[in-house]
């Protein structure tokens, strides 16, 4: 049997049901009780498949997640149970990297706050428009992958200058453009966020980093919601320190109706759509339910699909 813990395009739960019963869970979270025949489970964002997941699966080959990010798969339980990892890096690259500059648009040129003003009858509101150009400004990457790269290029075709964030260890040491993260931090206009969640990076952003960014600057997150300290990040806008926030990720999804986010007319928030093009969502879901469908055939899958801790 395979297991889904949400849906996938159809295209690929047909593929899926080509190699075998496909049964989905009602709830993400709260999969079937009867799990002993189950060889193969997939999930996208909500879903987690962790070690007790694991272990009431005797039978299971493969695990998989239609997307880039592994922060809701135990990677290393699966490791150890001998149990393939299968992932798609690199094919939201382009539609992540077009939301990122989408919602840094917005921020620097208030689209949405106008939006809103016009639709609420305050066209009187352009007297105090106060929105700017993003050429001639710094952008700063946190994150140097496919996604902060195509950011960059994107970012450098409206006439930005670009800084990345060095590389905790030392690997990019000596190129002209990287610096530690808190220069970086302290030398940007905009700020976006490129990095996978782990232990080393949750919270990336706390307190002592969101000091250190400029009087005003402005700071998008596309990657995870727990990259920065949710209260910090709160406690900096409340403070005038940061001059806007927009993300597609937050620390709690979907947030609290009390969120002060909410209410900021500074704040942009989407709903976890990046990835949702029509183009992007079928082609994850197609390409990791192929190679699923490859290991479970007992055929080598792509070898960029599949996760091998480091």
């Amino acid at each position: 049997m395979i297991l889904l813990l949400e849906s996938l395009h159809a295209d690929a739960e047909a593929l899926l049901a080509s190699v075998g019963p496909v049964q989905r869970a009602a709830d993400p979270n709260a999969p079937p009780a009867e799990l002993a025949h189950v060889r193969a489970i997939l999930t996208r964002g909500r879903g987690r498949i962790d070690a007790a997941l694991l272990a009431r699966c005797p039978a299971l080959a493969v695990i998989a997640r239609a997307g880039a990010g592994l922060d809701n798969l135990d990677t290393a339980a699966a490791a150890r149970r001998g149990v393939a990892v299968i992932y798609a890096p690199g094919a939201n690259t382009n539609t992540v990297a077009e939301h990122t500059l989408a919602l840094l648009l917005d921020l620097s040129r208030g689209i949405t706050r106008s939006a809103r003003a016009v639709a609420a009858g305050r066209w009187e509101e352009r007297a105090g428009y106060r929105g700017d150009e993003l050429g001639g400004r710094t952008l700063g990457l946190v994150g140097h992958g496919s996604i902060g790269r195509r950011v960059g290029e994107l970012a450098r075709a409206f006439g930005m200058r670009v800084l990345v964030a060095a590389h905790p260890d030392g690997r990019d040491a000596g190129q002209p453009d990287r610096l530690p993260l808190r220069e970086l931090l302290a030398a940007c206009d905009a700020v976006t966020l490129h990095v996978p969640l782990t232990s080393a990076t949750r919270h990336l952003l706390g307190a002592a980093e969101l000091a250190c960014m400029r009087p005003g600057a402005l700071l998008v997150n596309t990657a995870r919601g727990a990259l920065i300290d949710a209260a910090a990040l709160r406690a900096a806008l409340a403070s005038g320190r940061l001059g806007g926030f927009a993300a597609d990720v937050l620390d709690v999804e979907p947030p609290d109706p009390a969120d002060p986010l909410l209410a900021d007319a500074r704040v942009v928030l989407t709903p976890h759509v990046a990835s949702l093009t029509a183009a992007t969502y079928r082609a994850l879901c197609v390409s990791t339910a192929e190679n699923v469908a490859r290991v479970l055939r007992g055929e080598a899958p792509a070898a960029r699909s599949v996760f091998r801790a480091s």
